[in-house]
């Protein structure tokens, strides 16, 4: 089988004048799959390049969602600015932004411009709660999609505020949305000739996220609520070991039948109202209690190590320490140091996508502007004198 060097989005160009989490992490995922992403942002480098944390001078935030992309530093306010964008446009295959509704037509980047320029422009528009709805004007941020959708109603213990996830889940999703939105539209414009506007938003993710519980209170009438680290089906919970917490999952009726043999309670496995998932909810304590027994006799390796043998899914609950030491985080290039102009080097996002021929390609943090030249003169045909004076004007 021939290995091919080059990504499976080699060729394709894409405008990035998202900032934050939501647009970036959907063009890092271009750029690690070998799209060429131009990341357009304001003159002296996105705001983003100053959030913490911070290495070496450097902001690991601001890394692992431009890493790899090349940076065009230009004043969209001046005229001169938004015109070198609209020749990029021309040439280019997708154009993401997530400003609010509105902006970017103020702007005079809005679809139809943009189609205008080239009809086979694909734009992703990724805003709080849509470019059309009842909030269309609202500023959304990640945590307003979990809130909107219900997510943190769910999220912590019975006795507890509503609480927000760790990670920023909604914005992730939404960028993988805008992700698969925007390889489906290349798809299409395969067959059709033609590019199209895509609309994903934070609110929309977050109402996905519970679209089984909404769903199931519609049709029964039922309120689900807290429950820590249940999963509303059991076994399923954070247990103490002797040196740490392990986290086990056995929800089916044939894990449940080996849990409870491995726990010393083989009577469980022939018990219908055990085996039954609704009924065995009836016995959610009485279970806990006797896995946390057995798990407390044990060291996390040991628990983690025999629930691996009888074919039990169950994981250590690492701390970031213990995590950020785990041989799968590194053998699976999750994480990968790349070239940064600040810290030398720093740690980016990795290669969270392998395919079995085509590389995931990670490149370097870019500097502000640092590809301005070779963006306006090696593809738009600038001279040096013209990029000279866009310099002194301050546009570039």
């Amino acid at each position: 089988m021939t290995e091919n060097h080059k990504g499976v989005l080699h060729g394709i160009r894409v405008l990035d004048l998202g900032r934050y989490q939501a647009g970036p992490r959907c063009t890092l995922m271009m750029a690690r799959m070998g799209a060429e992403v131009i990341k357009v942002e304001k003159v002296g480098g996105e705001d983003g390049r100053s959030f913490p944390p911070q290495a070496r001078g450097s902001s690991i935030y601001w890394a692992q969602y431009n890493s790899g992309k090349k940076s065009l530093a230009i004043n969209l306010r001046h005229e001169k600015g938004t015109e070198a964008l609209r020749q990029l446009v021309k040439i280019s295959d997708i154009f993401l932004q997530n400003f609010q509704p509105g902006i970017i037509d103020e702007m005079g980047l809005g679809y139809d411009v943009l189609r205008g320029l080239n009809p086979r422009i694909i734009m992703v528009n990724i805003s709080g709660y849509g470019q059309y709805g009842p909030y269309r004007d609202r500023p959304g941020l990640d945590v307003i999609g979990q809130a909107m959708g219900g997510l943190m109603s769910l999220t912590g213990f019975p006795d507890t505020l509503p609480t927000i996830t760790a990670s920023p889940v909604v914005d992730r999703i939404t960028s993988l949305h805008a992700c698969i939105a925007a390889l489906g539209a290349l798809r299409e414009r395969d067959i059709s000739g033609e590019g199209q506007a895509i609309d994903v938003c934070l609110a929309d993710t977050g109402y996905t996220l519970t679209e089984i519980p909404i769903a199931a209170y519609l049709e029964t009438g039922d309120i689900p609520q807290r429950l820590g680290n249940r999963l509303g089906v059991m076994p399923t919970n954070t247990y103490k070991a002797k040196d740490g917490y392990v986290y086990i999952i056995s929800a089916t009726e044939h894990t449940f039948k080996r849990c409870a043999k491995l726990i010393g309670k083989p009577e469980w496995a022939d018990d219908p109202s055990f085996i039954n998932p609704v009924e065995r909810w009836q016995h959610a304590d009485e279970i806990d209690q006797a896995i946390g027994r057995w798990v407390a006799e044990r060291t996390v390796a040991q628990t983690v190590e025999e629930g691996t043998q009888a074919d039990i899914p169950l994981a250590p609950v690492n701390d970031i320490p213990t995590a950020a030491n785990d041989p799968h985080l590194w053998e699976r290039e999750i994480l990968v140091r790349v070239p940064d102009p600040k810290a030398g080097e720093i740690l980016a996002a990795g290669k969270m996508i392998k395919f079995s021929r085509s590389p995931t390609i990670v490149g370097p943090v870019p500097a502000p502007g640092e590809h301005n030249r070779e963006v306006l003169g090696g593809l738009l045909g600038y001279s040096d004198s013209q990029i000279e004076e866009l310099q002194t004007e301050g546009v570039i």
